[in-house]
């Protein structure tokens, strides 16, 4: 029987966001155990990487998946590959029973910012992980909203060319659109718009997220501050590498220069601006890499709390 201590789990796509996560579980102490890592390419390197590390391999995809002899042990299936991707994958898997946490921008299932919402979804099936930039700055807009009315939220999510993989780049319109949903689904935004920006510099540079919100009415901007800062602190207890680059920035709209919205019309309250750095751990790629690693971080510590919570409900000491 399987108890709380070993949780066995399986992450569909060897790509990068695929390969880093498998390094985060095998380093780490807590009940998550890599059962299998599943590609459709042999000559990839995170396939390579399992085989010298241990773990159970499969490279034809999700049908090679369900022959693997420990399928039936498996408790959680990262998707690490693509939006379509996880669409056939879910096709596939959905009937067995088993949950899987989505890293695509499929959003099959709900959206998923462990330190906003994670707890209303503990016991749900298929669980979407948004996007990097959803992990990023979904926080960030909560904790404003926690104090006033965010009738509009704009981010704008900076990752290194190098970082982005096939699956990623397969998934840009899916990116911007999944992760302006989950700015109002999650974030409690009105309205949302997202941008993502692949950087080609070289040397590469860290994962940027600037974060927009107009707030409604006379807010007050100390406790904005504080929410902020609040928040930060608990994003960074799973993502080390995740902080604000300066102090939140505030302008103010009053009756007599308002904000001019072609959309809305005239807006009155406070632009609130935070300005957000996600250097990576450097478990598979460099530091640059922050995109891959908040994705990987939120996905492993949703994992793991959901493994913690399965463990109570059924009696098992955690």
């Amino acid at each position: 029987m399987t108890s709380q201590q070993n949780w066995p789990v399986a992450i569909i796509g060897s790509g990068n966001i695929g390969t880093d996560l498998m390094i985060k579980i095998l380093r780490s102490d807590g009940p998550l155990t890599m059962a299998a890592m599943v590609g459709i390419d042999p000559a990839s390197d995170g396939v390579a990487r399992a085989r010298r590390m241990g773990v159970p391999v499969s490279v034809h995809g999700v049908d090679g998946l369900l022959a693997m002899p420990g399928f039936a042990d498996i408790k959680i299936v990262f998707d690490a590959t693509s939006a379509g991707g996880h669409r056939a994958n879910w096709a596939t898997l959905e009937r067995t029973g088993v949950r899987m946490l989505d890293l695509t921008p499929a959003a099959i299932g709900p959206y998923c910012i462990p330190v906003v919402n994670l707890d209303e979804h503990l016991d749900a099936v298929n669980l979407n992980m948004v996007t990097c930039g959803g992990q990023a700055t979904v926080p960030i807009v909560a904790a404003v909203g926690q104090v006033g009315l965010v009738s509009y939220a704009e981010i704008v999510s900076a990752i290194s060319a190098k970082s982005a993989g096939p699956g990623t780049r397969a998934s840009i319109d899916e990116f911007t659109e999944t992760t302006s949903s989950a700015l109002c689904t999650v974030g409690g935004a009105q309205r949302a718009r997202a941008v993502v920006v692949l950087n080609p510099a070289d040397p590469p540079v860290l994962m940027r997220n600037t974060v927009h919100c107009l707030v409604d009415g006379d807010v007050d901007h100390e406790a904005v501050e504080q929410s902020v800062q609040a928040m930060v602190d608990k994003v960074a207890a799973y993502v080390p590498g995740y902080r604000l680059k300066q102090r939140l920035q505030f302008e103010r709209f009053t009756t007599h220069n308002p904000l001019y919205i072609p959309e809305t019309g005239t807006f009155t309250g406070s632009r609130v601006t935070a300005l957000l750095e996600v250097a990576g751990a450097a478990d598979y790629l460099p530091a640059y890499a922050g995109n891959l690693d908040i994705m990987t971080s939120a996905a492993k510590a949703t994992a793991e709390r959901i493994a913690v919570h399965a463990g109570r409900t059924a009696g098992v000491a955690p």
